[in-house]
């Protein structure tokens, strides 16, 4: 009887973890956990896995980005475009990246009781999130342009927040 009971709570913890896990990814970017329509994959890319992904996303953003009228992120230099990895920049930015404003203060909100330090595709997507929301606020007017900036400032509250976590914990 008492190993039943103890093989059934670590069934229970095992299946515990993985969905806690797979949710709390979803809550932050739930279109990140979305099908392909293209394939049978999940919609999960990430953009930086080596310094020289660190530099190359640099170089995306300085090269200019262009956001047409329906919100879709594109490169405008058409080399730096033409890599693969434009090509997960681009699903990133149009496919998971939140982009109205609702959307943007739902993820602020969570990200500001988050209860630990955010996996590094959930803080590239935050920071990308960031940028989006910059770019909207500059293009605003009035009290939209109010809105985008206290967006701006709450992603930005939120990510300082999660690289300042380490150092935050109180000793015990």
């Amino acid at each position: 009887m008492l190993w039943k009971t103890l093989l059934l709570l670590l069934f229970y913890y095992s299946a515990h973890a993985t969905v806690t896990h797979r949710w709390s990814r979803a809550m932050l970017f739930p279109a990140a956990q979305r099908f392909k329509r293209s394939s049978a994959a999940f919609l999960n890319p990430v953009l930086q896995n080596s310094l020289e992904d660190v530099v190359l996303l640099y170089e995306f953003l300085l090269a200019e980005l262009d956001i047409d009228k329906h919100q879709r992120i594109s490169i405008k230099d058409e080399e730096l475009a033409s890599l693969r990895k434009a090509a997960e920049f681009d699903t990133i930015c149009n496919e998971i990246i939140p982009k109205s404003i609702t959307e943007i203060r739902r993820l602020s909100s969570r990200l500001s009781s988050y209860p630990r330090v955010l996996k590094k595709e959930d803080f590239e997507r935050t920071v990308l999130t960031m940028v989006y929301t910059a770019y909207r606020a500059a293009q605003s007017q009035g009290h939209q342009k109010d809105a985008w900036a206290e967006s701006f400032v709450s992603l930005y509250k939120a990510l300082k927040h999660d690289l300042m976590f380490p150092y935050n914990k109180e000793p015990s």
